[in-house]
């Protein structure tokens, strides 16, 4: 069958043979990472790599431009180029989608999604530009406020440097570089090795719409000294990173003072389900949630604590939900789970099915791998609670059913780790639905919902170690803008 990718481009290359690094000026080095399609290792591009001199040109150029005051960006051109971004964006969506699916490995039905994802994250960056305001700080209250009058505007941070992940190509780049823009930060970007492409598209766009190159640039560094170079320089004001909590917070430890962050990394999402769930509604969200992007999602549905009269009927209807999944080829229409990045994560992913097994976990479906880039969604009936799976994030299509007495056992053994970041209950019951929300370790749950919802004006919010700040277009707009207060004295106040 054709690939959707052929369909729609009608088999016109979507990308060049060699891209050039988006450091205005810069030499190259002439060294390139390949970037390969992740389901059959099929090279896509080449895209050049900068060094210490190419990252120095960046960091001083976007120190100079947030230094010159008068030549800061007006609102009015700000909101402009945004808008005109969102309509290119809409123009070449189906190609956009593919890109992605292709370098990342999203199924393109998934991809799809993604990409009116990021269109609306850049059109929700306009709407917070319109909406968003300081206050007024009340005086006159006594003596030593009399005659004053004080009220805060905004103010970008300063220059943003922005580390993304692999698994959402697009729209994480959306995230960390759309609200610099808005908020009128100067913001260098270093996508993903793996997937890099898709970053590179939407910087074209946004200088296509009229965004001065110097505004945003994005690289990726030869090495990991050229990296530290560029996030722990004195110059960035803010660092945004999505990636793991290893090494999260490994460079949060190498920040210069001053510098502010966010960090996003992932967690092991636990679900817990009453006696009272409706198991017919639940498994097409839990296999939504579990399976999607073959589970390498930061809040994928990973471990489901399920009360012991009903876990075997839920381990085993998953299961067959799984078992229906379509793995393959991420740019065919049909596919519903597409290959892991990397063939060391398949074969990481076996290994800590392999221990589960071999120290008591039934495997109730998959468990294998179906190709070299591909593994099959694998459901686990109670794997011990030391065990891989069980106590680190999989980040692989693996979900783990664990049986349970009681709703209390269960938030203690969810709360047992040190991430936590979305979980999610399943009940009938108000009562429960209270009690779990109120006693489980998370930033948000869902009730009667999968833990990997999200929309993109919502609070995304790790805690422990799962990552540090709040996620979410308002919400890193206003991590990129300070708000400067003014008092005034006036005998007339």
């Amino acid at each position: 069958m054709a690939s959707y990718l052929n369909l729609v481009t009608k088999g016109r290359p979507l990308t060049l043979s060699r891209i050039k690094t988006m450091i205005p000026d810069a030499k190259s080095t002439g060294l390139a990472t390949t970037v390969e399609a992740p389901f059959d290792r099929s090279p896509i591009a080449e895209v050049e790599q900068v060094d210490e001199a190419a990252v120095e040109l960046a960091l001083q150029r976007a120190a100079e431009l947030f230094a010159d005051r008068d030549g800061w960006l007006p609102i009015p051109e700000r909101i402009a180029i945004l808008e005109k971004t969102a309509s290119i964006m809409s123009g070449c969506r189906e190609e956009l989608a593919i890109e992605a699916a292709r370098e990342g490995g999203k199924p393109v039905k998934d991809s799809l999604v993604e990409t009116d994802r990021a269109i609306d994250g850049v059109k929700n960056c306009v709407e917070e530009i319109r909406t968003r305001r300081g206050t007024e700080i009340p005086m006159n209250l006594n003596a030593a406020s009399a005659n004053r009058y004080s009220s805060t505007c905004l103010e970008p941070i300063g220059p943003v440097v922005s580390f993304s992940a692999f698994n959402h190509p697009l729209n994480l780049i959306v995230h960390q570089v759309a609200p610099a823009v808005a908020t009128g930060c100067p913001v260098i970007v270093k996508p993903a090795e793996a997937t890099p492409l898709s970053c590179f598209r939407f910087v074209e766009i946004l200088r296509e719409a009229g965004l001065p190159p110097e505004w945003c640039q994005a690289c990726l560094t030869k090495d990991h000294d050229v990296s530290e170079r560029l996030f722990a320089d004195p110059r960035v004001a803010f660092f945004s990173f999505i990636g793991s909590y290893e090494v999260g917070w490994k460079l949060r430890s190498k920040l210069a003072p001053g510098t502010r962050c966010a960090l996003e990394h992932g967690g092991v999402a636990p679900v817990i389900v009453a006696t009272d769930a409706d198991v017919d509604d639940m498994i097409p969200l839990l296999a939504r949630g579990g399976f999607y992007h073959a589970g390498q999602v930061c809040v994928s549905v990973q471990k489901v604590f399920v009360a012991r009269e009903i876990a075997r009927k839920v381990a085993d209807e998953l299961a067959r939900a799984a078992s229906d999944m379509k793995v393959g080829d991420p740019t065919l229409k049909e596919t519903d789970v597409g290959p892991l990045i990397r063939h060391a994560e398949v074969e990481r992913v076996a290994e800590w099915v392999n221990e589960a097994t071999e120290r008591g976990a039934e495997l109730v479906c998959g468990g294998n791998a179906i190709s070299e880039t591909t593994f099959a969604p694998t459901v686990l009936f109670d794997p011990p609670c030391d065990v891989k799976v069980s106590t680190a994030e999989v980040f692989g299509p693996v979900v783990c059913v664990y049986p349970v007495d009681s709703v209390d056992q269960a938030i203690k053994r969810a709360n047992a780790l040190p991430f936590a970041f979305q979980a999610s209950v399943f009940t009938a019951n108000l009562d429960t639905a209270f009690r779990v929300s109120r006693r489980i370790a998370a930033a948000t749950v869902m009730v009667n919902d999968h833990t990997a919802f999200r929309v993109d004006w919502m609070p995304f919010a790790a805690i422990r170690q799962s990552g540090l700040g709040i996620g979410g277009i308002p919400y890193t707009l206003r991590d990129m803008q300070i708000e400067k207060q003014i008092v005034w004295r006036s005998k007339e106040l």
